[in-house]
């Protein structure tokens, strides 16, 4: 998380925290926080309910409407509210943190998997008492990869677009 924490953000305004699970008791408090126990018997990936460690990177709003507002940037006016981004740079560069730790757990020869809080970001943000208005960007399970399963993920076998299709020079 040290070296993950240190990715770019919009006027180096810092406003990325991490929320991190790494006991038994905080990543069962997590599971009960956004799984039932009747939907964890059919769960499709029942290794990832054992990961040891579930970081959840945490946009914070205020310290960049805050970092907007001191002079060398208040002229920009994003200072003033955040209606004013036309993109919210707090879930960008949290995302940019959360894509650093994964390739850092990879890099250290564990595995990881991001995943989506969707409905349950405001339920995990009041169960760990995250400051109001803090936005998840999902959570990162870390773990060492559970290879006697077998199953790969419904997406999985979907083909990588060709590089032609995604590369556009010198115009769309």
């Amino acid at each position: 998380v040290d070296r993950a924490r240190r990715t770019p953000t919009a006027g180096n305004s810092q406003g990325v925290e991490f929320l991190v699970l790494d006991t038994p008791e905080t990543t069962s408090l997590y599971w009960d926080t956004t799984l039932a126990e009747i939907e964890r018997e059919t769960f499709s990936f029942p290794g990832l309910l054992r990961a040891p460690l579930l970081v959840v990177p945490f946009g914070l709003p205020d310290r960049y409407l805050a970092r907007y507002s001191e002079s060398d940037k208040a002229a920009t006016g994003l200072g003033e509210g955040a209606e004013h981004w036309s993109v919210p740079y707090w879930l960008v560069d949290a995302a940019f943190a959360a894509m650093a730790l994964q390739m850092l757990a990879v890099e250290s020869g564990l595995s990881c998997c991001f995943f989506g809080l969707f409905e349950y970001e405001t339920a995990v943000r009041e169960c760990f008492a995250a400051p109001d208005g803090a936005r998840a960007v999902g959570t990162v399970a870390i773990g060492y990869p559970d290879v006697d399963t077998g199953r790969a993920g419904r997406s999985s076998g979907r083909r990588r677009r060709d590089l032609g299709e995604v590369l556009h020079r010198g115009s769309w």
